[in-house]
């Protein structure tokens, strides 16, 4: 019982510490509830074993000579990464969440190929970092597939050769940390939870709209993934329809090729979607029309989540739904479309980096726990 009611207490006084620092002692026992003895027992032993460390005091706060802490953010490190179809993102963090070092590299192949060049790129992003190999902790990987909650298992995968059974054990051999998979946009959600337009609320979906479809939904705080991983996969929303309703990049460049013909129009072949939506603000007829059925399409993705959720929140990202040019639209098909008020919509606060952020998150949480773990077997 002592060495469990010691983890417990070491446990609360690290997280008060990560929450509230710089924080001196007597504020942690304030704010615990543990006697200022044990508490200064407890900081001792995080000091000696990393986990915390001294620092300066908040120039904003009186502070009596007392001696303030912090959690030590290099107990360890963090990557995350994003395997999307075009280009691979990585970053390295700390555990206070800042950001070491971060690279993106262009990623064709095989599935075999992509894990070759993330090893590289991770040896890169050590070196640029200025840190050894023995602090990466864990990596969380995000993937544009449905990842089982149960045992990991992928499939409905946007890349060939991501369903691999063994696609965890391949990565963690090759990268020699544990490996968490996780559906690429419910760590965007994690992040725009964390750092962005959804912070302090509860229940909202994030709507990923760019090169494919998907979408994640957060039922009070937490992600809801669905019995089978699947919760939020959109693209279901078109099967039986035989109107177009694929909001994706490359529907919207062939809509666009459609509206152009024979019309005079600033757009050309390949219709790319940033210069749709310039061209749109310019007031080019042709575009302003591609921009409202893009519109229309995206609020028909959004309907299902609204009618049988009642959400107060949806967030809008991906290199199509991140413009903000279409909110004024979707919210007026919305109020078309529902018989009570619809979501409020809004356009992501971290545009592409919304799916890595969330992965560093979601690693520096995971890490946290392995370094207290192996600290308390220890």
């Amino acid at each position: 019982m002592p060495a469990l009611l010691r983890a417990l207490n070491e446990r609360t006084v690290l997280d008060a510490v990560r929450a509230s620092g710089p924080i001196s002692r007597a504020e942690v026992a304030r704010q615990t509830g543990i006697s200022r003895p044990t508490v200064s027992l407890v900081l001792r032993s995080l000091l000696e074993d990393g986990l915390v460390r001294e620092t300066a005091h908040d120039p904003d706060q009186p502070h009596y000579g007392a001696v303030y802490y912090e959690a030590d953010p290099e107990a360890a490190v963090v990557l995350g990464v994003d395997l999307g179809a075009r280009a691979v993102r990585t970053a390295l963090c700390d555990l206070a969440g800042e950001v070491r070092a971060r690279e993106e590299i262009r990623s064709r192949g095989s599935v075999e190929e992509r894990i070759e060049a993330l090893t590289s790129t991770v040896r890169s992003l050590l070196r640029t970092g200025k840190l050894p190999l023995d602090l990466l902790e864990n990596a969380v990987v995000a993937l544009p597939a449905v990842v089982s909650p149960a045992d990991g298992r992928v499939s409905s995968a946007d890349l060939p050769g991501l369903g691999a059974s063994d696609l965890r054990r391949q990565l963690e051999r090759a990268l020699r940390v544990p490996v968490k998979l996780e559906n690429d946009v419910n760590l965007a959600a994690v992040a725009e939870q964390r750092h962005g337009v959804a912070q302090d609320v509860a229940d909202f979906a994030f709507l990923l709209v760019g090169a494919g479809l998907g979408a994640a939904v957060v039922l009070e705080w937490k992600l809801h993934r669905g019995h089978n991983g699947a919760a939020g996969e959109l693209d279901a929303v078109r099967n039986g329809r035989t109107d177009e309703v694929d909001p994706c990049a490359a529907a919207i460049a062939k809509h666009a090729a459609e509206v152009a013909a024979g019309k005079e129009t600033v757009l050309e072949p390949p219709y790319e979607v940033r210069e749709i939506f310039a061209a749109a603000r310019d007031g080019d007829a042709v575009a302003v029309a591609v921009v409202e059925e893009t519109a229309r399409r995206i609020a028909l993705h959004v309907l299902p989540l609204a009618a049988t959720l009642d959400l107060p929140l949806v967030v809008l990202g991906g290199s199509v739904g991140a413009n903000a040019d279409l909110l004024v639209p979707v919210r007026r098909h919305l109020e078309e479309l529902l018989p009570f008020p619809a979501p409020r919509v809004e356009v992501s606060a971290l545009g592409e980096a919304a799916v890595i952020e969330g992965a560093l998150a979601a690693g520096t949480d995971a890490a946290l726990e392995r370094v207290f773990e192996r600290r308390v077997r220890t």
